[in-house]
């Protein structure tokens, strides 16, 4: 049950951020699960999220302005206007 709790929370706080905070914070959950799965520490975990939260930003603060991206049906992604 907790696990549900904190996945809706999760859902909930990223479906309205910009997609350089949406970045962010995935960034960091993963860096945060691989940093503590690897290392089997808490210091692990803290600086795996501190590595993946800043490769999130960077790659969420790359996407251009009023663009979005798009999958084709062959799985190919490119950027487009957004609709």
């Amino acid at each position: 049950m907790k696990k549900l709790v904190i996945a809706i929370a999760l859902i909930g706080t990223l479906a309205s951020c910009t997609p350089e905070e949406q970045g962010t914070a995935i960034g960091a959950g993963s860096g945060a699960i691989i940093g503590g799965a690897v290392s089997h520490s808490w210091g692990g975990a803290a600086i795996g999220a501190v590595a993946g939260g800043v490769v999130g930003n960077l790659i969420g603060r790359s996407q251009r302005q009023g663009y979005c991206i798009y999958r084709d049906r062959y799985g190919r992604r490119y950027e487009a206007r957004c609709n």
